[in-house]
This record gives C-alpha cells, structure tokens and sequence, in this order.
C-alpha cells in the first residue's frame, strides 16, 4: 500500500485566522485591546531575567531579586514581591495575610534531622495517613521552598539538604536485581527513628524502587545540580561547590546523563513518569521537561566545576550544550509558520537532507493545535522521537527554557506571547496548568492506562499540582 501517493493538501486555516492575520498585516500597532484579566499586567524586556543577559559566572543573585522587585526591611527578612505596595493599594494588608500565612505554612513543614533542619515535607495531609509518602523530603517539590529560604536569609535548611542528599547519592542503589547507576540521586528521603529511646535517627532514601510506578527520578539530579548553583550565588560561599564531595556529586550525575549509548539525539531518554509528571502520562522518550532542565543544569556546573576539572569532561559538557541546543531549536520550536512548514511534510524521505527527519505523518497533527495556535507567539511542542510528536503545551519545560536562556529572546516573548494569547486556555480561574490540553475519553484510557488521579484537568492531565 503507497502511504503517501499525493501530497497532504495545503493547510485550511480557520477564518478566524485569516482574519487575525489580515488584521495584523494591515495594522504596524499592536492590538490595543487586551484580555480584562491581562490589563495590569506589564511585561517589559527588562523584567525577563536569563541566565543569557547575565553571564552565569557574573550573576548576581541580589541583582536578579531586584530586578523581581524585591525590597527589604529591617527585621523582617526578605519580601518578594513582583508588585509594589503603596499606601493607595487596598490589597496591600491582605496580600501580606496571605503571604505571612504561607510563611507560617512553610515553616510548619520544616524537617530535623539530628537537630538541623534538612528540608520540607511534600504536603502536611494528616487525612492520608502513613499510606501516602507525602511526609518525606522530595527533592523537586523543595526547590521551590529552598528559593524561599534563601531570600529570606535563612540558608542553613538549604546547605544541609545539599550537604546530606550528596552522601545519600553514594549509597548502592538496587531495584530488583539490577543496580543503578552512581549518579542517581533520590526522589525523596525521610527521616527514620531506629531507637526513639536513644535518640538514634537515619535516612532513608528511595531510588525509585519504592516509588508509585518503580521508575528512578531522572530530574532529582538536574535540580540540585541547579539548586547548589543558586545556593552559591545567592550566599557567596563557594566552598559549598568546591567541596569534594559536591565536585564529585555533579561528576557523578553528569556522567550519568552524558554516557554514550545507542540514541543518535543529544536529548536525553527518559521512561514516563521519571520527572515532576510521575505518572503515565505519554511523555517517555525525550520530554522537554528533562531537556530543559539537562540544558540548565550543563550550564551552571560548568560555572561550578574546579579550574582543575578534567579538561575532556569540561569539552563534553560544552559540545553536549550546543547540540542540545540545535536540536531543541531544531526539532522542538513551533509557531504558526513552523506548524505550516509541518504539515506540509512529505514522508518517507531517506537522504541526508531529508526535511522530515523523523517521518512525521502529517495527518497525525491533533486538530486542537490550529485553534490554539495564536499568528503570534509559539513554544517548545512536549516531545520528539520518530514518527511522533507531541504538541501539548508543558509549562514547566517551556519556563525553564526561558530562564536558562535554552529560548532565545524573541522565542521567550514568543511564549510569553502564547500565554497571554490564550490566557484563559493555559490559566483560567487557577495557576498555571500543567500541560494542555488534557486528555479524555479513549485517550486518557490508552494513554494514562485509566489512571483515577489523571482524569482531565486535575492533577497533572491539564491541572495545577503542584498547586
């Protein structure tokens, strides 16, 4: 049977589209009319911070705060705030509730280990029981209460959950029969009492192997990597990163991720559900989550590693940096003009210079993405592998693009273009979702394999956890 005897016809674009684009051809200004619920938002070049606009060995971390409106007072710590508090703002006192509550809520979670505070708990649920593990350390779920001690001063919690989690990588992990590699660090921890009468206290880690789904945290490694480097910045103290055993915990997790094997893709491979999506959701292969933060991480240990360093590791991670970042650009980048170019495709082709790289069938590009795709704006598509792309919008991978400067800067307004474009698609009445759109019916069956927490638009199928 010939798959592909004629040519796909030319794309139909909606008349809504058309319309849009008459619109924008005919007018040089902008459109002056905006979204009710975007009207107080200002979005000016200068307030998006990359890591590309500040070279990652000059950055300044108080600069970067402040460039977030970030505004101290004597006594109180730190109060980020991405909006200024006057006198005539009415809201003021009852923002300031809300984020003393949160504090206080934050402070509840803190968790000792041998008196010290080694990190926060996933969520104080007492509802669940001892069934769940939500009262362990997550190593994804703590970076965003790590960023929140470190700008209020308080940097002790994060040096030991940094300083404690490297001696956890150094443990034998094992699954099964089947060891895994050095370089693995955990998903999450908790702290064990083996003799509440003496005082006795340990670690326990899982690896994955205690883990819903029994998949290892392929994101646990990249983060820290990530969080050492904030760390480092935001206090001064680089004897932190200079330390053997930090210096040996990123050799480690980086010649997990940069070991040669059979792929011919600088992205990095990775099973459903290894990444702050751990659930079957249909995003093993190469998701943009992972690629983004893989991409973040390379950068900021090669402003870590000692002078010392191995100088062929050190070209490794250089030239895997730049190949990730055409592919990424490459394979990964869709706007309206790329997705024109997409559908277009002729399939089958074997040659070098085979624009279709990875046979792509035209007819599987879901309808849903020609309404939601804007005549500007564009984003990093969820995943590439052959024969398959995923279109859905993934806001964690996109936004760390954006700050790791993976995104140049017209791809960054580009996205932020997107988000304000289908505001009410992406954000509606709650925080950002997590991917959209969410899947239902017979794909959520197929795909999720009728997962009860991932029905559409909760959890992660299109809903805001963490929330």
């Amino acid at each position: 049977m010939v798959l592909c005897a004629e040519p796909p016809p030319k794309l139909k674009i909606p008349e809504s589209k058309i319309t849009e684009l008459a619109d924008d051809a005919c007018h040089d200004s902008p459109k002056l009319e905006r979204r009710t619920r975007m009207h107080h938002i200002e979005r000016h070049r200068s307030c998006v911070v990359t890591l590309s606009d500040m070279e990652l060995n000059d950055l300044q971390p108080r600069r970067l705060l402040q460039t977030l409106e970030v505004s101290k007072s004597p006594g109180t710590g730190s109060q980020c705030s991405l909006h200024e508090e006057t006198p005539t703002d009415t809201n003021a006192s009852h923002r300031r509730a809300i984020a003393d509550a949160a504090w206080e809520a934050l402070k509840r979670s803190i968790v000792y280990f041998r008196g010290q505070p080694i990190g926060t708990v996933a969520a104080i649920d007492k509802s669940q029981g001892a069934a769940l593990n939500y009262d362990q350390v997550f190593m994804r779920d703590f970076i965003p209460s790590a960023l929140a001690f470190l700008m209020k001063g308080e940097h002790l919690i994060v040096k030991n959950f940094l300083v404690e989690t490297a001696r956890l990588q150094s443990r034998e992990k094992m699954v099964d029969l089947f060891k895994l590699g050095q370089g693995v660090m955990p998903a999450s921890f908790k702290v064990h009492h083996r003799n509440p009468t003496l005082k006795t206290e340990s670690l326990l880690a899982d690896f994955g192997e205690t883990a819903i789904g029994r998949v290892a945290p392929v994101d646990s490694g990249l983060w820290w990597i990530i969080l050492l480097r904030a760390y480092t910045r935001w206090t001064g103290d680089n004897s932190l990163a200079e330390s053997p055993n930090c210096q040996r915990a990123m050799h480690l997790i980086l010649r997990l991720c940069l070991s040669e094997g059979c792929d011919t893709s600088p992205a990095l491979l990775c099973a459903d559900g290894c990444s702050m999506i751990d659930r079957r959701m249909g995003i093993y292969g190469y998701p943009i989550e992972i690629q983004a933060l893989f991409f973040m991480a390379m950068r900021c240990a090669l402003s870590m590693l000692k002078q010392d360093s191995d100088a062929d590791f050190v070209n490794h991670i250089t030239k895997r940096i730049q190949a990730l970042s055409y592919h990424l650009h490459s394979y990964y980048w869709l706007d309206f003009q790329r997705l024109n170019d997409i559908y277009r495709y002729k399939t089958e082709e074997y040659s070098q210079t085979a624009l279709n790289k990875f046979n792509v069938i035209p007819e599987s590009i879901p309808d849903w993405i020609f309404d939601f795709m804007p005549s500007r704006g564009g984003y990093f598509i969820g995943n590439v592998s052959p024969a398959r792309m995923d279109f859905r919008w993934f806001c964690l991978g996109n936004f760390i693009a954006i700050l790791s400067s993976l995104a140049t800067g017209e791809q960054a307004e580009a996205i932020l273009d997107l988000v304000e474009e289908r505001w009410e698609e992406l954000i509606g009445e709650m925080p950002l979702k997590i991917c959209y759109p969410a899947m239902e019916n017979q794909e959520w069956q197929i795909v999720t394999g009728c997962d009860p927490k991932n029905t559409r638009w909760s959890y992660h199928n299109g809903g805001s956890w963490p929330g």
